[in-house]
């Protein structure tokens, strides 16, 4: 199998590019993105992954997923969450190449052609839940909706327990987690909110019954973070507790077509919040645009609240705020009826947040 020179060379850039700019600390995806780039054959795999989903990280996470259904693989040796200690050497690229050019090699294919890399990441709680403090000041009763929820481990913020460094929030019956407060500007003041009502939507929600589905997104965290697989692995256990699941949504839209019904539903004096957390980065310019139009038309017409943790580029708010702290930072954002604000840089995984004007 062959792939046409130019679609090779796009290839081999996104994987020098993510290697140089999204992993440089990930020693062994680095490793493995520089192999594959530099392989036709193992840049053919790709021939079939759809536009929404182009990223290296998408066979990252097919590789480890391989290798979490049977770490008994040369290549876990390089894979710290199963054990391995070895350092990326020059023996890597033939492991890489015998598991991705082998008996897997099937299976990978259908995972480029059908999957999509999903995080999500439990620890940006600690950031949504200060957004949730900043709402819940006027609005102690709140449902939550969160779109691009895959397992809806996030609409479990209200349980986890946060400590900032200078101070602490929530209660700890689900996680309990660490985000460094980066002052000088005081956080938003602690609030007595509660959780009445949550759903969540997904273009493909991940069925926390299915022990397949839950090693997939083991697979989508990177190897060398073992604090980050415990805790996904807590709050899919969590997941498996509740009495809801996350809906299927044939995309973005039809997601706000079912926040609207479910809005609709919902007791009086509770306020809605729809949360995105690293979903807005998937969308097209287009589609990202008319996202924007129509949630805040929801926001200004309809009462409903919004909290963004995307990165910058993603926000509505215009003007923007000036440049992050750091190159990888996101950014937490408010929008209700009476206006927007930018509330906080924050690392993409929580482990840090600072005021925005700070």
């Amino acid at each position: 199998m062959t792939m046409p020179l130019d679609e090779q060379r796009t290839w081999a850039q996104r994987y020098l590019h993510f290697a140089a700019h999204e992993c440089p600390d990930e020693a062994v995806y680095v490793a493995l993105c520089l192999a594959v780039a530099a392989d036709p054959e193992l840049l053919a795999l790709h021939d079939e992954v759809p536009p929404s989903q182009a990223r290296p990280n998408l066979l990252l996470a097919a590789l480890h997923e391989r290798l979490l259904a049977d770490p008994r693989d040369p290549l876990a040796a390089y894979f710290p969450n199963l054990g391995g200690t070895r350092a990326p050497d020059a023996d890597l690229p033939a492991a890489l190449r015998a598991l991705a050019l082998g008996p897997q090699r099937a299976v990978l294919r259908q995972h480029l052609r059908s999957r999509a890399t999903q995080t999500n990441e439990a620890g940006r709680t600690a950031l949504l839940r200060l957004g949730l403090d900043a709402l819940g000041a006027e609005h102690p009763r709140l449902a939550l909706f969160e779109l691009g929820a895959s397992a809806g481990l996030n609409l479990g913020v209200d349980e986890d327990r946060i400590d900032y460094g200078g101070f602490q929030r929530g209660p700890g019956t689900r996680l309990q987690l660490g985000c460094d407060w980066r002052g000088p500007g005081a956080p938003p003041p602690e609030s007595a909110w509660s959780v009445v009502a949550r759903h969540g939507v997904d273009p493909a929600p991940v069925s926390v019954e299915d022990a397949n589905a839950r090693r997939w997104l083991q697979a989508c965290l990177w190897p060398h973070d073992r604090a980050r697989h415990t805790r996904l692995s807590q709050a899919l256990a969590w997941a498996q507790g509740q009495d809801w699941r996350v809906q299927p949504c044939r995309d973005e839209q039809q997601g706000l077509d079912q926040l609207q019904a479910w809005q609709a539903s919902l007791p009086a004096a509770v306020q809605p919040v729809l949360l995105t957390s690293w979903v807005l980065a998937y969308l097209q310019p287009a589609a990202l645009a008319a996202f924007h139009q129509r949630a805040l038309h929801l926001v200004r017409e309809r009462g409903l609240a919004w909290i963004c943790l995307e990165p910058l580029a993603c926000h509505p708010l215009s003007p923007l705020p000036p440049a992050a702290p750091e190159p990888t930072a996101c950014l937490l954002s408010l929008h209700r009826a009476r206006g927007s604000q930018a509330l906080l840089w924050a690392h993409a995984h929580g482990r840090w947040a600072r005021p925005v004007g700070a």
